[in-house]
């Protein structure tokens, strides 16, 4: 493995861990979560505004 490879897997892992906090801290305090963190994750940022409380 290359190092472009590994320090680009490492850029991606800190991306997606990144978007999981500030999408997670959205929902924790009511607000919707941003569509870019919302596709970083793999979720349809459409899809997601459809879900309601339970």
């Amino acid at each position: 493995m290359s190092n472009r490879r590994l320090f680009s897997a490492l850029g991606e892992l800190f991306t997606t861990f990144g978007s999981a906090v500030a999408a997670s801290r959205a929902v924790e305090t009511g607000r919707r979560p941003r569509a870019d963190d919302l596709r970083n994750l793999g979720m349809d940022p459409a899809v997601f505004n459809r879900i309601g409380r339970f």
